[in-house]
């Protein structure tokens, strides 16, 4: 039985990753980052790793608001802690499984265009530079995700408007997401750390493969919508998102489609 540790256990991916491992029988320990409470935090960190001495580590824990723009906090969370916890991993020969971020892409598709964006790539660049693995996460959704609040998926806040009677409405043009389901995101992850050795030292994208339009979500769920005007459409907002099948892990691909995704997702939220 492999013993194994994930991080961001107060969130929507690293609450659905636990599940899924402990229902496979691993044996998992999960912390969120309280520790950052702490005034001696890096050493209160070294100190949760230490005790624990898994077999690997799913790094998912992390700031993902991307309109956050207090510097400290952010790289505190998305950098520092990302290094501390691979500088562990090095020493004691421990996979790293790493979250990442398709906005490391931003919106010119070679470099971040916001300090979420930036802090995820610097973390990535850390682990892979030192042998672990990172998975670039594109437009996620799927159970667990309700604490998000304005974080949280369209379909999910879509779906609570549309409970609440409020008017919905589109950005014009038809702009196209990768949606990918939540259950994807954790068998990425399971794969990747199966396959460690084979994959060890890069990044990788994690996605559906497909582009749709918020249209198509809406029309899956049932849901009417109306446009807003083109003014209203910040400066540098991305288009278009797609991951690149040529960059998934050798070996995973995506199982759900927008469809049965929507589907899946749906029935649990009427629930």
């Amino acid at each position: 039985m492999k013993k194994v540790i994930v991080t961001g256990t107060r969130g929507f991916i690293g609450v659905s990753l636990m599940k899924e491992l402990d229902k496979l029988g691993y044996l998992t320990h999960g912390f969120d980052d309280s520790y950052l409470s702490e005034n001696n935090w890096t050493e209160k960190l070294l100190q949760i790793l230490e005790t624990l001495n898994y077999d690997a580590v799913f790094h998912v824990g992390a700031c993902s608001d991307t309109l956050e723009q207090n510097v400290e906090y952010m790289m505190t969370r998305n950098y520092e802690s990302t290094k501390i916890i691979m500088d562990w991993c090095i020493k004691n020969n421990k996979p790293m499984i790493y979250s990442s971020s398709a906005a490391n892409y931003g919106t010119n598709n070679l470099y971040p265009s916001n300090l979420y964006g930036w802090s995820k790539y610097v973390g990535e660049g850390y682990v892979i530079s030192n042998g672990g693995i990172a998975l670039r996460y594109f437009n996620v959704y799927g159970p667990g995700e309700e604490n998000k609040g304005k974080m949280a998926s369209e379909a999910y806040q879509m779906f609570i408007k549309n409970i609440k009677g409020e008017k919905i409405t589109l950005f014009p043009k038809k702009p196209q997401r990768d949606f990918v389901y939540i259950k994807d995101i954790v068998s990425a992850n399971i794969h990747a750390l199966k396959n460690y050795e084979e994959l060890s030292g890069k990044y990788y994208e994690v996605g559906s493969g497909t582009a749709r339009t918020f249209e198509d979500v809406l029309n899956n769920m049932g849901i009417e919508y109306d446009y807003t005007s083109e003014d209203v459409i910040p400066n540098g907002y991305q288009f278009y998102t797609c991951s690149d099948k040529n960059k998934w892990m050798s070996g995973w691909e995506s199982t759900w489609s927008l469809e049965s995704g929507i589907k899946d997702y749906c029935e649990y939220l009427k629930k």
